[in-house]
């Protein structure tokens, strides 16, 4: 069978997809913004006036979510082309 509407591959994709974009966003809330932070702090260079990992904590995070958002929005589209299910017309 063709990956054209497979639908148990298309899932899989989709769940590949949550679980690597979940562990980034879990690493840059969680790890960058409370395990690592005194090691970034002590060890990269500051952000404006403001240590790293404090930074870090306060906007990277949001910085990184939102880019988690346009990285799902791309890799979605991408997948319903791939599988067939995209509303576009070609």
């Amino acid at each position: 069978m063709s990956q054209r509407h497979d639908p148990k591959a298309y899932a899989r994709a989709c769940h590949w997809i949550l679980g690597v974009l979940l562990a980034v966003w879990f690493f840059a809330s969680f790890g960058c913004g409370i395990l690592f932070r005194e090691w970034m702090d002590e060890n990269l260079p500051p952000v404006g006036t403001a240590p790293f990992g404090f930074w870090m904590a306060q906007q990277g995070a949001i910085v990184c979510f939102i880019l988690i958002l346009l990285a799902y929005a791309v890799s979605m589209k991408w997948l319903d082309r791939k599988f067939g299910y995209s509303e576009e017309k070609r």
